[in-house]
């Protein structure tokens, strides 16, 4: 398993970085899908489920970001995909200059789609651009359904928004349309796929957007 010890970026131009980045990306016809969530939303557990259920039709590779150990990368690893874990010097976020460093130590020859699985949290990686071409939030139910009146931002930035631990909804007191309306009055474009990789309820529809996006990535 190979690790790589990330740092801040030299460059303030984030911004920049990142769309150059992307450009690279699209001229590679490599969708690459950064992943936030809190730790123990279940990211993982839905990455591993959806390369179970997609690799036959997509090439896919993952870049694990975390503060220390590689468990992560080293379970996407014995699924069949490529993996690199990468450590973030303690920071709370991956910004383009550590994603770029990221992809290209885990090299993305014949890559369809690229996950970037960011450091767990709902603050810090809403903020800094990875250049990635889709931005993808993940939230379990019990977390409870009022995140998105706490963290705003996260669900502004994101293209789509995972409700993970579907199987647990009888347990907790989530109301799953009070937080897609909360969420959709942030940011009305966004899809929103109510799932459990455990029973596979949902996962369909969220693989097919990910097929779908894919395929218009290459366009």
């Amino acid at each position: 398993m190979k690790v790589i010890e990330l740092h801040r970026s030299v460059t303030a131009s984030n911004d920049a970085d990142a769309e150059a980045l992307r450009a690279e990306l699209k001229k590679k016809g490599t969708l690459l899908i950064n992943l936030m969530s809190s730790p123990g939303s279940g990211k993982t557990t839905l990455l591993s489920r959806t390369i179970q259920d997609l690799k036959a039709e997509l090439k896919i590779a993952v870049l694990e970001a975390d503060i220390e150990s590689a468990v992560d990368a080293e379970r996407i690893e014995a699924l069949g995909a490529r993996a690199i874990q990468v450590h973030t010097d303690g920071m709370c976020h991956m910004d383009a200059g550590m994603t770029r460093e990221g992809l290209e130590a885990m090299g993305l020859e014949e890559i369809d789609l690229a996950f970037l699985e960011n450091v767990g949290n709902l603050i810090c990686p809403a903020e800094y651009d990875t250049g990635a071409g889709r931005n993808v939030m993940i939230l379990s139910v019990p977390e409870g359904d009022d995140k998105p009146l706490k963290y705003p931002l996260m669900f502004q930035k994101s293209d789509a928004l995972v409700i993970t631990k579907m199987d647990a909804l009888d347990y907790f007191g989530f109301d799953l349309e009070q937080c897609r309306k909360r969420a959709k009055h942030l940011n009305p474009d966004i899809e929103i796929f109510p799932v459990s990789a455990k029973s596979g309820q949902g996962m369909n529809e969220w693989e097919e957007w990910l097929k779908k996006e894919t395929a218009a990535w290459k366009e």
